[in-house]
C-alpha cells in the first residue's frame, strides 16, 4: 500500500461542477481555492473529485473525448483577465462562460491576447508544455479540429482519409488549421497551468486531490481515433462488442455504456505503454487514484454492438495482474484505489489483494441482507475506503426516505439509533469505521435530499449538473463535521 492510504484520513467529494461560482458551472477559480480553505480548517486532508475530462453533449466525465486532455469549461476566465491576457473590455454576453469546445470566443480572445500580452517566460512555458505533452496533445488537437470541421460528429463518420487517417490528409489538415490547433493547444496548457496551481495549493494546505480513471474511454474520442489498434475494433474501425455491466443493484436490464472494449493481446505486446502513458498523466494531476469499475480488469461484460440493453452480455478476461505489473514497474507503487463494487468473484478480490489495493465500501449497501452483510463495518480492515454513498447514489438522506421497513430497522438496530434519523449515524460509521479513508459527500454534509443527487446510472438525463452555495453550508454544520473528523482521530 502507497503511504498516503495507510493513515486514517477524512475526504470530502464534490465534482469541480458542483462548485458554486458566477459561471454555468464551477470552475477552478477562487470558489476552488475557497473550498480547500474549507476542508483544510476542518481537518479534512482529501478532496475527492471525478474525472476532469472533457465531456460530449451529455456532461458524463466518464466519457471523454480524451483519456488525457482536461476539461476548459472549467477554466477560471478571471485569473486569465488578471494575468493580462483578456481585457474585461473585450468580454461579451454571448461568450463569457458558455465555452464547451476550443472555438469559443472567448477562448480565442485570450490566445489572443497571451501570443501579444503575455510575457516571455510564460510563452516560453507554452512551448514547453506542447513539446512534453505531445504524445497525447498532438493528436488530441488535430481530432478536436477536425471535429469541429465536421460539425461535431463522431470520428467513424468522417470522410474516409481523416477516418482512416491517411498521411497526406492530415499533414494538409495540420496545416490548413494550424491556427485553430494551436488554440486548442493553448485551451489545455491553460487548463493544466490552472490546475497544477490548485494543486499546489492544496497540497501546501494539507490537501490531497484524489481523482477517477474510467476504465474505459469514449468511442469518439482522440485515444480512440488515432489508437486503434488499442481497441476490438473491425477492419472499418466499428465495434462488435460494447462494454458494460450486467444486470445489478442499479439496474434491471444491466447498464449497456457503449464503450470499446481492449484488444489485450496487443496492449500486452506493447508493454502496456498505453495505459502506463495513460497512469502517467493522471498522476501529474492527482495525488491518489481510484480506477473505476477495477473488476473489469480481471473480467469484463461484453455485449454485442446491436444489443440494445446488457442483459445478454458474456464474461471475458482481462490481463488485470500483468497490467498493474507493468505500472508499477514503470511508475512504482503508487496510491491506487480499487473501486470494487458490482458482482465481485473470489479472482477479482485476488488481483486486488496481489497489489494490496484498498476496496472500496458503501454504507448505503450494508443493511438490505443481514449481519454477514460485507459493507457493515463490523467485517471491515484498514486497508479500504469507506463512502456513505458515492456520484451515483441517492443523497444519504434522500436514501433513507427510501428504505424499506426491514432494512431501516436493521439500520437502526446495528447503529445503535432509536430517535429516528439516520443520516449523521452513517457518517458517524463511517468516520468511526476501521478503514484508512472514509469519504463524504458534500451533499452529506449539507443534509441534502434526492433533488441534489449527482448521477442516477443507465439514465442520460438530468445528470451531472448539481451545485451547492455557500450559505448551505451552515456554521452548524461545519462545526458538526469537523468534531466528528477529530473525535475518530482522523485529523
Amino acid at each position: 500500500m502507497n503511504n498516503l492510504l495507510n493513515k486514517r484520513r477524512t475526504g470530502v467529494l464534490l465534482h469541480i461542477t458542483s462548485l458554486p461560482g458566477n459561471d454555468k458551472q464551477g470552475n477552478l477559480g477562487k470558489d476552488a481555492y475557497h473550498f480547500i480553505n474549507f476542508l483544510h480548517d476542518s481537518g479534512i486532508t482529501v478532496w475527492q473529485t471525478l474525472p476532469l475530462g472533457m465531456t460530449h453533449a451529455d456532461g458524463s466525465p466518464y466519457q471523454c473525448l480524451s483519456a488525457h486532455a482536461g476539461n476548459p469549461a472549467l477554466i477560471d476566465i478571471d485569473a486569465l483577465v488578471e494575468l493580462g491576457w483578456l481585457k474585461p473590455a473585450e468580454q461579451c454576453d454571448e461568450c463569457k462562460g458558455s465555452f464547451v469546445f476550443n472555438k469559443s470566443c472567448l477562448i480565442a480572445k485570450v490566445f489572443k491576447g497571451f501570443l501579444t500580452r503575455a510575457t516571455p517566460a510564460d510563452k516560453d512555458d507554452f512551448v514547453t508544455f506542447c513539446k512534453e505533452k505531445a504524445f497525447w496533445l498532438d493528436d488530441f488537437a488535430l481530432f478536436m479540429s477536425l471535429r469541429n470541421v465536421f460539425n461535431q460528429s463522431s470520428w467513424n463518420q468522417w470522410p474516409k482519409p481523416f477516418k482512416e487517417r491517411d498521411i497526406e490528409a492530415l499533414n494538409e489538415a495540420r496545416h490548413r488549421l494550424a491556427e485553430d490547433i494551436d488554440g486548442i493547444k493553448f485551451e489545455q496548457y491553460v487548463f493544466f497551468r490552472q490546475w497544477m496551481t490548485l494543486k499546489a495549493y492544496a497540497n501546501e494546505r494539507g490537501v490531497l486531490l484524489f481523482g477517477d480513471i474510467p476504465i474505459f474511454v469514449s468511442y469518439d474520442s482522440a485515444d480512440v481515433w488515432a489508437n486503434r489498434k488499442v481497441f476490438k475494433l473491425n477492419k472499418s474501425g466499428e465495434m462488435s462488442v460494447v462494454a458494460g455491466v450486467p444486470p445489478d443493484y442499479f439496474s434491471a436490464t444491466g447498464q449497456r455504456w457503449g464503450n470499446p472494449h481492449y484488444d489485450w493481446s496487443y496492449l500486452n505486446a506493447t508493454g502496456f505503454t498505453w495505459w502506463v502513458e495513460r497512469m502517467k498523466t493522471q498522476l501529474e494531476q492527482f495525488d491518489i487514484l481510484r480506477i473505476d469499475h477495477f473488476r473489469g480488469l480481471e473480467a469484463a461484460w461484453e455485449i454485442p454492438a446491436d444489443e440494445p440493453t446488457a442483459q445478454n452480455g458474456a464474461w471475458v478476461k482481462a490481463p488485470g495482474s500483468a497490467l498493474l505489473g507493468a505500472i508499477k514497474k514503470q511508475l512504482g507503487s503508487i496510491p491506487l484505489v480499487a473501486e470494487d463494487l458490482g458482482i465481485i468473484t473470489d479472482e477479482v478480490e485476488a488481483l486486488r489483494d496481489e497489489f494490496n489495493l484498498p476496496g472500496m465500501k458503501i454504507l448505503q449497501f450494508a443493511f438490505g441482507s443481514g449481519p454477514e452483510n460485507p459493507y457493515l463495518p463490523c467485517h471491515y480492515n484498514k486497508n479500504c475506503v469507506v463512502y456513505t454513498g458515492t456520484h451515483d447514489n441517492d443523497t444519504t438522506i434522500g436514501w433513507t426516505r427510501t428504505m424499506g421497513e426491514h432494512e431501516r430497522n436493521f439500520a437502526y438496530d446495528y447503529l445503535a439509533n432509536h430517535s429516528g434519523s439516520l443520516h449523521y449515524s452513517l457518517i458517524q460509521a463511517a468516520l468511526g469505521s476501521v478503514a484508512n479513508l472514509a469519504i463524504i459527500p458534500m451533499q452529506d454534509i449539507l443534509e441534502l435530499g434526492s433533488d441534489a443527487r449527482m448521477n442516477t446510472p443507465g439514465t442520460v438525463i438530468g445528470n451531472w449538473n448539481w451545485r451547492f452555495q455557500w450559505d448551505q453550508l451552515s456554521h452548524n454544520q461545519a462545526s458538526r463535521f469537523t468534531h466528528l473528523v477529530s473525535l475518530y482521530n482522523r485529523k
